[in-house]
């Protein structure tokens, strides 16, 4: 017995996943289309901007996420807390195989048709530049940094996605943000930014 598409959106992730484990093919479909995008972007950051490995991530992740539904126990850990972990580790794990823990390959966004030329041209060079001092940051200062202020996670949740203490996300969070600071403050002008 299915739940009716429309009436999902106020449904918890956890609610959602439950109800999968339960059979209903409805509450998949839902959860995947909530959490895949955002999962998908997280991965692409991880890896450098290599989007074709973070869809691949993505999938895994998802798939690890269906086969431990019907354990699924709710209460002790947010769905998206658990999913951000697997595919943390799963990036870390191909950038360790591929032997490049930091990835040093520049790719900027795909530039939104929104904007007009010029201000989608500076967008993606924003983008472009932000992705490229991400890749430059440890592992771990980037894996905090993109949680907090891309994804807009809470510290509490980061720490245990990364398996460390708040106080660990909070400096962390704070020695990349300044190195990004650094690695970008001379090209403010260049950027659009002025001064």
């Amino acid at each position: 017995m299915d739940m009716p598409f429309d009436t999902l959106g106020d449904v918890s992730d956890e609610a959602l996943l439950v109800a999968f484990a339960n059979g209903d093919g409805v509450a998949a479909r839902a959860l995947t289309l909530r959490l895949t995008p955002r999962i998908v972007s997280f991965a692409t950051r991880m890896l450098g901007g290599d989007r074709a490995e973070a869809e691949d991530v993505t999938q895994e992740a998802m798939l690890r996420l269906w086969h431990i539904a019907p354990e699924w126990r709710q209460g002790e850990a947010k769905v998206t807390t658990w999913l951000y972990r697997v595919t943390s580790n799963l990036c870390v794990d191909r950038l360790r195989k591929a032997g490049r823990s930091d990835p040093l390959d520049q790719v900027a966004e795909p530039p939104d048709p929104a904007p007009g030329a010029v201000a989608g041209l500076q967008e993606a060079d924003r983008a472009a530049a932000l992705d490229a001092a991400l890749a430059r940051l440890p592992e771990r200062q980037r894996q905090a940094v993109v949680l907090r202020h891309l994804d807009g996670l809470g510290n509490p949740e980061i720490a245990r996605i990364m398996d460390i203490g708040v106080a660990a996300v909070e400096s962390l969070t704070a020695r990349g943000k300044r190195a990004l600071a650094a690695d970008l403050a001379g090209r403010r002008e260049e950027l659009g930014y002025g001064n």
